[in-house]
């Protein structure tokens, strides 16, 4: 498996697990274990992140999952708002982070840096983030990113149109670091 593979198939689910890629079949069609079908195929792919859920919840040896640090990338036009995030991200919640500051940098990096999760302003110029939004979610080999707007304040409403857009959800500006990482946390669903 590549470094920074966010998605499994059956053959490497069932590696892990030590188990017939038979019997990670049957997990995935009978609901136990989250995925998706390729279009226009019976393949199936398992987000690494449910994969660790799975196990975790059936008390599964979890060495084996390829994961290693969770990667953040920051797009923000504002330079110094975004590395004052990062350096939070970084030190209290040992993440590996990049940022980038404009609609071209955000593509470029996701490609190379495979991020986890994908904090984006909604505010800053040069970053059109529900394009950004849009692009990731269209891309079969990037949708498993989870997208989380920064902003401040957001209404009931305009937070339930943000998620409907493809947003995984949003953080305030005002937040705090520890909020942040508890947002990045509950959206990559890790479980300690």
């Amino acid at each position: 498996m590549a470094k920074g593979k966010n998605v499994l198939t059956t053959g490497d689910v069932a590696k892990i697990c030590n188990v017939a890629p038979r019997t990670v079949s049957k997990w995935f069609d009978n609901g136990q274990l989250k995925g998706y079908r390729i279009p226009g195929s019976k393949d199936r792919r398992i987000p690494v992140s449910e994969l660790a859920r799975f196990m975790k919840v059936h008390n599964m040896p979890t060495a084996a999952l390829p994961v290693g640090k969770i990667r953040v990338l920051i797009a923000d036009s504002n330079d110094k708002t975004a590395s004052a995030l990062a350096d939070v991200l970084q030190n209290e919640g040992d993440y590996e982070v990049q940022t980038v500051q404009s609609n071209f940098g955000t593509g470029a990096v996701v490609q190379k840096f495979a991020p986890h999760v994908l904090l984006v302003s909604l505010l800053a110029e040069g970053i059109d983030a529900m394009s950004i939004c849009k692009c990731i979610r269209t891309n079969e080999d990037l949708r498993t990113i989870k997208i989380i707007a920064l902003m401040n304040q957001l209404s009931d409403s305009e937070s339930e149109a943000l998620l409907q857009k493809g947003f995984d959800g949003y953080v305030p500006y005002s937040a705090d670091g520890i909020e942040v990482i508890k947002r990045i946390e509950e959206a990559t669903a890790i479980i300690y």
